[in-house]
């Protein structure tokens, strides 16, 4: 897809995809089709962690959808950017203003949600952690398109058939995270702290930021300060969420 029209044209997408199958009798097709499920299960850890994560607080009747409905949704993000090739996350300050919303989303995670009452508030948190499994994946899922683009060599069908075989994976993936969360609480502040630390990351390997570093120190100096940020995007994260957590507190324990 060269150009914006393209990227919104239905049919455009149609095509691409169609004449993926084309390939199906070729051994290479199955090939390709098992090395994109296993970069998508490998790559897709971060995922299952901030699907389980906004989960978690949903009603027992709720998280499998939640689950369901954040993996779909992840999957089908992921195969329009590899579609564009995931040209719009190397804009300058994108990844910038894309690890300040992961920020949000990772130090909200801490925060007890209010006990819901009836089954319409139990809907709309279902669809709240929905919105914020894509919004993380939108930020989280650079790493996961650049792979799947290149093991796919731009068949998009091979990259749809790949990825919705990836969701059960995904879902189970978030399942057994969900399980240990439920079990040993303090893991939720390990996630938080692991999403703060990728926040960092995404941050500092932002065009502008490794530009101005390598531009006025060295590529040495921009890795050192990558890991440097990812540490400071941890710790601010358990501080900020912390904070935010102990302010709803009352509230919640008044209910």
């Amino acid at each position: 897809m060269h150009s914006l029209a393209q990227m919104l044209d239905p049919s455009a997408w149609l095509a691409m995809v169609g004449s993926g199958w084309n390939d199906m009798s070729h051994t290479e097709f199955w090939v390709a089709l098992v090395k994109i499920m296993w970069i998508n299960v490998l790559l897709s850890g971060d995922n299952a962690l901030v699907i389980a994560m906004a989960c978690q607080g949903l009603p027992p009747k709720q998280r499998l959808w939640g689950m369901i409905l954040g993996a779909g949704v992840a999957v089908l993000l992921r195969i329009i950017f590899t579609g564009v090739v995931a040209s719009l996350m190397l804009l300058p300050y994108l990844k910038i203003v894309g690890g300040i919303a992961l920020f949000y989303i990772a130090a909200k995670l801490l925060v007890p949600d209010d006990p819901e009452e009836g089954e319409a508030e139990a809907v709309e948190y279902l669809w709240r952690a929905v919105r914020i499994v894509a919004v993380a994946d939108i930020i989280m899922s650079l790493d996961n398109v650049i792979a799947i683009a290149a093991a796919a060599g731009g068949n998009m069908a091979l990259v749809v058939l790949g990825l919705a075989i990836s969701i059960p994976l995904i879902v189970a993936g978030a399942a057994l995270i969900m399980a240990l969360l439920d079990r040993f609480p303090i893991l939720v502040w390990a996630g938080a702290a692991l999403l703060g630390w990728i926040v960092g990351e995404v941050i500092a390997t932002d065009p502008v930021s490794v530009g101005y570093l390598t531009d006025n120190y060295s590529a040495a100096v921009a890795h050192k300060v990558e890991y440097a940020a990812a540490a400071v995007g941890a710790v601010l994260v358990l501080v900020v969420g912390g904070l935010w957590r102990r302010s709803k507190q009352p509230a919640v324990s008044d209910v």
